[in-house]
């Protein structure tokens, strides 16, 4: 009984350091960020509490839920955007050449911060100067779009931008599980006559239908709480096009200095993410799942 005890202990210690890491760096401060929900704080004076003042006043902010739209929008894309990447990777995955070049292509965005990514598709949507509108006029296009201040086109322009950064990061993913299926069962498909599309199809992409949902999931969460490059490319204009959560809660906290709203806009969309997860996770699970 008193070693049980004292290998208990020594886990503990170990466990310790991490425990008190994760405490402090997440939990920590999504406590104190609920905590400063409820106040009215300016960042620098002192703190009134106003209890769920700041939640009532979100609950009625037109513009939050404009950019609420425009996360979720950005997150049913990055979804659709899992089609290609998986397409590309079970492309890859087969035996073509120049495959591995090909994967080092695709992982050059992730080399890149997300600030040079928006600097970099400004100067290609730049309406005078930029590499598209330029090919466009070439083409025969009299009036090109100014892309970036189209408040039509501004979402859809930054979702390109996206879907070129995390192309990589996705088709590495899928790529590697699918190197993981082993190939006695491919060559099984094919000796029963099946085509490349139905060994894609009825074997491959079941066999990782797991990994697909957790990319399915790490797309979604990640959509919802995007905000550099977007700040970035456009600081959430023209007139609130391309606003979304995190840029909203950020100027409301710095540029506004309304601490206590921001932090509000922050702790929902905590709770939303949380949401949304769930949501997604039991609508992605199989049967064995959900019986568990």
């Amino acid at each position: 009984m008193n070693k049980v005890m004292s290998n208990k202990a020594v886990i503990a210690l170990y466990v310790l350091p991490a425990f008190i890491l994760i405490v402090a760096l997440i939990y920590g401060p999504i406590l104190i960020t609920g905590y400063y929900g409820l106040m009215d704080w300016d960042g620098i004076g002192a703190m009134t509490f106003v209890g769920l003042e700041n939640y009532t006043q979100l609950i009625q902010d037109g513009q939050f839920w404009q950019s609420a739209k425009h996360s979720f929008l950005l997150a049913f894309f990055s979804t659709l955007s899992l089609v290609p990447y998986l397409a590309i990777s079970l492309i890859l995955a087969g035996k073509i050449k120049g495959s591995d070049l090909l994967r080092k292509i695709y992982l050059i965005p992730m080399l890149l911060s997300s600030v040079a990514i928006a600097q970099l598709w400004v100067k290609i949507y730049d309406p005078n100067n930029g590499m598209l509108n330029s090919f466009l006029t070439l083409v025969g296009v009299e009036n090109p779009p100014a892309w970036l201040a189209d408040t039509n086109l501004v979402l859809y322009a930054i979702f390109v931008a996206i879907l070129w950064q995390y192309a990589g990061f996705y088709i590495i993913i899928y790529y590697a599980a699918l190197k993981g299926i082993p190939e006695s069962l491919v060559e099984a498909a094919k000796i029963d006559g099946a085509n490349p599309i139905q060994i894609a199809y009825k074997i491959k992409v079941p066999l990782i239908s797991g990994v697909i949902k957790v990319t399915v999931v790490l797309a979604i969460v990640g959509s919802l709480k995007y905000f550099d490059l977007i700040y970035v490319m456009t600081g959430g204009g023209p007139n609130g096009a391309s606003e979304v959560i995190a840029s909203y809660m950020y100027k409301k906290a710095f540029d506004t200095f309304d601490f206590g709203y921001g932090s509000a806009i922050a702790f929902f969309l905590l709770l939303i993410t949380l949401i949304v997860t769930w949501i997604t996770r039991k609508l992605t699970a199989s049967e064995d799942e959900i019986q568990y």
